[in-house]
């Protein structure tokens, strides 16, 4: 299934497409994280079926596409350099602040008050920053509370699968020597457009994942080349944190971004930034 929240007539509400893509066919619940806690699969199934034979569904051109968890109840988390030849590039930009060998996984949260909307505008920030960058990524969503789990288990927590464009300050993120507050600036996280459900993707997913700019083919890999794979991610976390039902893991980048080209190709205002992922879909976000 892909489940999306949607503003319909003013209203935001949950849905899932149907399977002609052509309509939203709305769901009985108050938002996504209400959805993700407490529906089973066929729950879902059950409510889109009840929808599509009254009649309830909407014409996909007649709704705006939000992210599909507008407002994550924590920070998204996220995996550093999770691709080799990303991580080549960072170091070859700033060897200080991107080493280029990770003996383990570089975790860190993005601060998200507000996700934009696979067709939204990403903020140029302008006296802040000047060297806005972009990153195409595969986002994991818990589906239930996850503590100690065992990575031959992990499969069963995934509830499904975004897009995340993490949106990147490059100045900010290597000035501070942290990455928090060039990463997590209001309007930098796009996601979309929709959450595909894990019973859609084999486990571990092996998608193609790529970006354009203006465009131009920047980014072009595949999930299977992580250097930490979701299994040993959700392991280690959860053996000392809990992980609730909605929890956001954003799995990295792979090469092509701005700062890996030389010279840098840094985004600026007008640019239009299209993150794709097999199996999901595409979320295109301008500058501004």
């Amino acid at each position: 299934m892909k489940l999306l929240t949607y503003r319909f007539n003013g209203t935001e509400a949950v849905g899932a497409l149907s399977q002609d893509g052509k309509a939203v066919l709305p769901l009985p619940y108050a938002d996504m994280n209400t959805l993700i806690e407490t529906a089973s699969l066929s729950d879902l199934r059950s409510a889109a079926q009840a929808a599509e034979r009254s009649g309830a569904g909407i014409p996909l051109e007649q709704v705006d596409l939000l992210a599909p968890i507008p407002r994550p109840r924590q920070d998204v988390i996220c995996l550093g350099m999770n691709y080799r030849a990303h991580l080549e590039e960072a170091a070859r930009y700033n060897a200080d602040a991107f080493e280029k060998q990770k003996p383990v996984a570089v975790y860190f949260s993005k601060r998200v008050t507000e996700a934009v909307a696979p067709g939204g505008d990403i903020p140029r920030h302008a006296g802040l920053v000047e060297r806005l960058d972009y990153e195409s990524e595969l986002a994991v969503i818990l589906g239930k509370t996850a503590r100690n789990v065992k990575a031959s288990e992990a499969g069963d927590y995934v509830f499904g699968y975004t897009i995340i464009n993490d949106v990147s300050a490059r100045d900010v993120q290597t000035g501070h020597k942290q990455w928090y507050f060039g990463k997590g600036l209001d309007g930098f996280t796009p996601m979309g457009p929709w959450i595909v459900t894990a019973d859609e993707i084999p486990f571990p997913p092996a998608l193609d994942i790529g970006s354009t700019v203006n465009g131009e083919v920047r980014q072009q890999s595949n999930t299977s080349l992580f250097l930490n794979s979701i299994e040993d991610v959700l392991e280690e976390l959860s053996s000392g944190m809990t992980l609730l039902p909605g929890t956001i893991i954003a799995t990295g980048t792979p090469a092509g971004v701005g700062m890996g080209f030389d010279p840098p190709k840094f985004l600026k205002v007008g640019d239009v930034v299209e993150c794709t992922i097999e199996g999901i879909g595409s979320i295109r976000n301008t500058v501004r």
